[in-house]
């Protein structure tokens, strides 16, 4: 092992504790001591440094012979599966400190004896060691056989809950069961072809009906908090589709400005746009679906944008590795689906491209926190506070003032409608549109917003026998198109 302790001229370390990095005084507690040595196994391995006290003064081992001895004997009894550091004696002003680096471990999922596979896994999150539930045991389990969650058949869908022209027109080939199985969207269970996770997600129309948290729930709140919400949406449908309808959302509550160059002026947004669509993306790419209990959340503050992804780095990654390009794919249909929709370029760029687009832009670099199971990417902006920009509000809003929310279906929407209410399904088929999220957010939640469609059922939106209906207000305007 090669390696340096760092100390500053009061004999403290000067390396912080991190996800690969932990510092304890003594083995006096050994259950701390075997928890980060598990968590640094399932995680992304790591260096146990004992014989640095609290405030980080090295202050050594005494014994230090014994002590290596029964921190081994304490690995072997009390860890499972087997797991091997390297634990070395290293020499450090003057004292002896005891370091045990653990490595990535093959066999994942790690846990301590004592309290069995379902209840004493760890994982590294930041400089501390957290305790996995079921979702994350299982991911470790099939990332350590490579085995790919969205490579898996989807319980309970059925090839007919494809949408099968939606794909086509989104890839621009021809969706045979062939290519369906080549692109990994389907597979055989059981003597039967289905569709794959990563079938419904790309390609079914409500994929939160296979995978509950397969979503996107976007907000904008004013202030740093959030206690005031002014503008929220709810995004589902199939992921590459979510990418334009989250954009949509960030531009409208964004401001637009003029800029000019040397021949003609450019309406700009107040927003970074490439970088941010880059980090959207990201999150749908690389995000779990598996049951980890929220969708992916985007909110925009008055002085920055959070998105928060389920799942955590995969085993292998730190923050520092992927800033620098080191990929490790959680979801590889859904990569390579997204390559062929040219959203990705090359394995591993998005997250440097998106901080060289960032600091191209003026601003301050992006922050990455690994949280417990998630991810959350801070990009810093301008201050959006209205009262700062009245002018460019003003222009925003105007841009929009004289929108019709008739747009230049709704007529043909509302005369479909007249004769009672329609699944969003049959609607669309009725109008000759594709239903998708992108159709439905261009089309009908207009209708929705200005008060002349609603749902049979709006406090469940997603339900399967949702139908449409004409409002009121919709019966007169059709009523006053027909005069």
């Amino acid at each position: 092992m090669d390696f340096e302790l760092a100390l500053d001229a009061a004999g403290r370390v000067v390396e912080p504790e991190s996800k690969t990095l932990e510092y304890k005084q003594d083995l006096s507690s050994p259950d701390k001591v075997m928890e980060s040595i598990v968590a640094f196994a399932n995680s992304a391995g790591g260096k146990l440094i004992v014989g640095v006290a609290d405030d980080g003064m090295v202050v050594g081992v005494t014994n230090p012979l014994l002590e290596e001895e029964r921190l081994a004997n304490l690995i072997s009894d009390t860890v499972r599966p087997q797991l091997l550091p390297t634990i070395e004696l290293v020499p450090v002003g003057g004292v002896t400190v005891l370091v045990a680096e653990v490595y990535l471990g093959a066999q994942r999922p790690y846990y301590l004896t004592r309290l069995g596979r379902q209840r004493g896994v760890y994982i590294r999150v930041g400089s501390s060691d957290r305790l996995a539930g079921p979702g994350m045991v299982a991911e470790l389990a099939r990332d350590s056989q490579g085995i790919a969650f969205d490579r898996l058949p989807a319980p309970g869908a059925k090839l007919a809950d494809l949408d099968r022209a939606m794909l086509t027109d989104l890839l621009k080939h021809d969706m045979s069961d062939q290519a369906l199985q080549t692109l990994s969207l389907i597979t055989e269970d059981q003597g039967q072809l289905v569709p794959t996770n990563a079938g419904v997600l790309i390609g079914a129309q409500h994929p939160e009906m296979y995978h509950p948290h397969a979503w996107v729930q976007c907000a904008r709140f004013r202030g740093d908090s959030k206690r005031n919400i002014t503008d929220q949406a709810r995004i589902y449908g199939p992921l590459p589709r979510a990418v334009d309808a989250t954009m949509d959302f960030l531009k409208h509550n964004a401001f637009l400005r003029a800029e000019f160059g040397e021949i003609q002026r450019q309406d700009a947004y107040s927003i970074p746009i490439t970088p941010l669509r880059e980090l959207v993306v990201n999150a749908l790419v690389h995000s779990s679906y598996a049951d980890h209990g929220t969708p992916i959340k985007i909110a925009f503050y008055d002085e920055s944008i959070v998105i928060e992804s389920p799942g955590g780095l995969v085993p292998g990654l730190t923050v520092e590795k992927i800033l620098s390009g080191t990929s490790v794919i959680r979801n590889p249909t859904l990569a390579r689906v997204f390559a062929e929709l040219g959203y990705i370029e090359q394995w591993g760029t998005g997250l440097p491209k998106a901080m060289e687009a960032v600091l191209a832009a003026g601003l301050p670099p992006f922050e990455i926190v690994e949280g417990h199971e998630r991810l959350v990417i801070t990009i810093h902006i301008e201050n959006h506070d209205p009262a700062k920009h009245k002018d460019s509000h003003k222009d925003h809003q105007d841009s929009h003032k004289d929108d019709n929310p008739l747009g230049t279906r709704g007529g043909t929407i509302l005369a479909a409608l007249a004769s009672g209410p329609l699944s969003r399904t049959a609607l669309f088929s009725s109008i000759g549109l594709h239903n998708d999220h992108r159709t439905f957010t261009r089309h009908i939640a207009p209708l929705i917003e200005a008060g002349l469609v609603t749902m049979t059922d709006p406090d469940r939106p997603t339900m399967r026998d949702q139908r449409y209906r004409l409002t009121d207000a919709g019966r007169a305007i059709l009523a006053d198109q027909r005069r």
